[in-house]
Parts: structure tokens; C-alpha cells; sequence
């Protein structure tokens, strides 16, 4: 997929048409994906750049607060010093502002096209737990089941917390084991069994099962938002 740089549009020749031309080509491969039901990390992307535009335009300094793991101590100096030399060229500050305030409209307007997608998948995912489930949900397994196939997938999963502005996010990490063939005899309960059988690392797991009708692409669909969702189930039990 074709990157954006974190300052792309205040890099180089600054000319409204040019970084159209530049946004425009980003988006339609976005748009491409999108229209193949794959959202990440494209959409992940896409919220990152639109973000960092509507920060710039507000002159707000908390761009290292708000993206970490993005952008990295040098480009957070050297935004700063494009913001710094810009601001002073009225001409050239008017040009960068056409460029953000038509950047962000499009952006806006593909990041809901992706939005739809995801409240869509996320409407069709059913949670619920597999057997009893212990105190401890921090580390478990999830199995994810999707369309007419009783293939199912495998995931072990370990949440964590973040703090950010003050508050404390969980986060998720997951790893795949394994494809088990269900069957009429063969159910999620009996995977779970035989997962306390060979990983003794958990004697007493929590299994939740994650199921939907749709048949996305897993990787790029199903399991980022099957992740997500576990979350917010584990949350609001908690």
C-alpha cells in the first residue's frame, strides 16, 4: 500500500494541487481495500494521518502524547520547526491550511466508509464463554468461527493496561495456535478440554467463542475486530 510520511503535507514543494494529487492516490488505495472488505491496517493508518493533520491545524503540542509508538522524538522536532518556519509566511501558512482543510474533508469522508464496514462486522460477532470462566480473565483463549465452515481458529490472549491522559486502556495480545475441525461431537467445549490437557500453562482458562456469518478476510477484518470486541465483553463483565 502506498505510505504517507507522518509530514507529508508540508514536505517538499508545498502546492495545493501536487498534495492533492498525493492525498488523492493514498485514499484510492484505501478505498480499494475497503471495497474488498480489508480495513487493517489501512483504516488504522488512515485515522493516524488524519489526527496528525487536525493537531497540526490546531497548533497543539501533544502530538508525542497522542501517537507514541508512531512518531518517533525527531519527527516530532522536526513538525514543530515546519510549524515554526510556516507560521511566519502568510502566503505559504494560507497554502498549507487549503491543503489541511481539503485533506481532512476526504479523509473524514473514507475513514466512515470504513467506520460503516466495522459497526457492520461488529454487529454480526457473537461472544460468549465457553464452559465456566474463572476470576482471572487477564489470559485465556478466544475461538473464531466465521461463515458456513465449522473451521475454527485458535487464539491464545493476554490483556494489559496503558495509561493515557490519565486513563487506563486495556489493550490486547494475541497469538494463533491452531485450526480445529468442529463437529457435531466435536464441540468448543472439547477444544477447550484439550487445550487444559497439552498447555498446562493454564490450568483454568477463560474460552470465549467468537462467531459470525460473514466469510472477511480474516486477518485483515475478522480478527482485528474479533479482538477489539473481546474486550469490550471482557470489560463490561468485568
Amino acid at each position: 500500500m502506498k505510505q504517507l510520511s507522518e509530514t507529508w503535507f508540508a514536505e517538499g514543494f508545498i502546492d495545493f494541487e501536487l498534495k492533492k494529487y498525493v492525498l488523492l492516490a493514498y485514499l484510492q488505495e484505501i478505498i480499494k481495500y475497503f471495497n474488498q472488505n480489508k480495513l487493517y491496517p489501512q483504516l488504522a493508518d488512515l485515522i493516524f494521518h488524519y489526527n496528525n493533520l487536525v493537531a497540526f491545524r490546531e497548533n497543539k503540542r501533544f502530538l508525542q502524547e497522542q501517537f507514541p509508538k508512531k512518531m518517533t522524538g525527531l519527527q516530532m522536532e522536526k513538525l514543530q520547526m515546519l510549524y515554526e518556519q510556516m507560521i511566519a509566511d502568510d502566503e505559504l501558512m494560507q497554502e498549507l491550511e487549503d491543503i489541511i482543510n481539503y485533506s481532512t474533508g476526504e479523509m473524514k469522508t473514507t475513514i466512515s466508509s470504513g467506520t460503516e464496514i466495522y459497526e457492520f462486522v461488529e454487529g454480526k460477532m457473537f461472544i460468549s464463554p465457553v464452559g465456566l470462566i474463572p476470576l482471572d480473565v487477564q489470559e485465556g483463549y478466544f475461538f473464531l468461527s466465521a461463515g458456513k465452515s465449522r473451521n475454527t481458529r485458535v487464539y491464545q490472549y493476554r490483556l494489559s493496561f496503558f495509561e493515557k491522559y490519565e486513563e487506563k486502556y486495556r489493550s490486547i495480545k494475541t497469538v494463533y495456535l491452531q485450526m480445529q475441525q468442529r463437529s457435531m461431537v466435536y464441540t468448543y467445549e472439547n477444544i477447550k478440554r484439550e487445550l487444559i490437557k497439552t498447555r498446562t500453562e493454564l490450568p483454568n482458562p477463560a474460552v470465549y467463542c467468537i462467531e459470525t456469518e460473514l466469510s472477511f478476510p480474516v486477518e485483515e477484518t475478522l480478527l482485528p475486530i474479533a479482538k477489539r470486541s473481546l474486550v469490550k465483553y471482557i470489560s463490561a463483565a468485568a
